[in-house]
């Protein structure tokens, strides 16, 4: 028995039935040992919940030093939503109060990666919030839309219109959304990540470049 064979038995029962699932006597029962036994190597359920979320961040790819910073954020962007997919409980789970060495890790490489590409200390705090922000907020809604594993959401929209014979006189934006775009073939919600994180990054980058500008005038 030990504290990390503990942590990855947690994020199999919150991948299975959600954070909810994790307790300290039903991880102990899935341990084959005592609660107590189980507080030798966990403090209480907040330790178990730090570990959980740094398996989580030990998953996501660190921003490697020598990329480009674009580059860099976009990878890390793309890494984190994908594997917030795997463990869609985890994203309310990011306001920890004791991290870990692979949270912290992912957090120095991240500020280190935008240092180094001359953005102020007050810019990084800026870019990472919008970007955290944003990937957070995009995992939660394809957690939480009726998609299928193609990230395709047309069939929950054909339903919702069948049972709206009104919908295009009620609600006609919707009504053209739903017909000129979400029906449409090849349409998947997923393809809208890129697009957003795109213009996110389009804006840190001109705010960058004001900055450079502002520093050597």
């Amino acid at each position: 028995m030990t504290r990390e064979r503990a942590v990855r038995r947690a994020v199999e029962l919150a991948d299975a039935g959600g954070i909810e699932s994790v307790s300290m006597r039903k991880l102990a029962t899935e341990l084959s040992i005592t609660p107590m036994s189980l507080y030798y190597h966990m403090k209480g359920k907040n330790d178990i919940l730090d570990g959980m979320l740094d398996v989580v961040y030990s998953e996501m790819a660190v921003p490697r030093p020598g990329v480009g910073w674009r580059t860099a954020m976009l990878e890390r962007a793309e890494s984190a939503r994908a594997v917030l997919a795997r463990h869609p409980w985890a994203i309310n789970l990011d306001a920890r109060t004791s991290p870990g060495p692979a949270t912290l890790g992912h957090l120095d490489a991240t500020i280190g990666v935008l240092r180094a590409a001359g953005f102020s200390m007050p810019l990084v705090g800026h870019a990472m919030s919008l970007l955290d922000s944003y990937v957070q907020g995009f995992a939660m809604q394809e957690a939480t839309l009726p998609l299928d594993a193609s990230g395709d959401i047309g069939a929950a929209t054909e339903d919702i219109m069948a049972q709206q014979e009104m919908m295009s006189n009620a609600f006609p934006n919707l009504a053209e959304m739903a017909v000129t775009l979400i029906l449409q073939p090849g349409y998947a919600y997923g393809n809208e990540f890129g697009f957003g994180l795109e213009l996110i990054l389009d804006g840190i980058e001109k705010v960058h470049r004001q900055e450079v500008k502002a520093a050597d005038a």
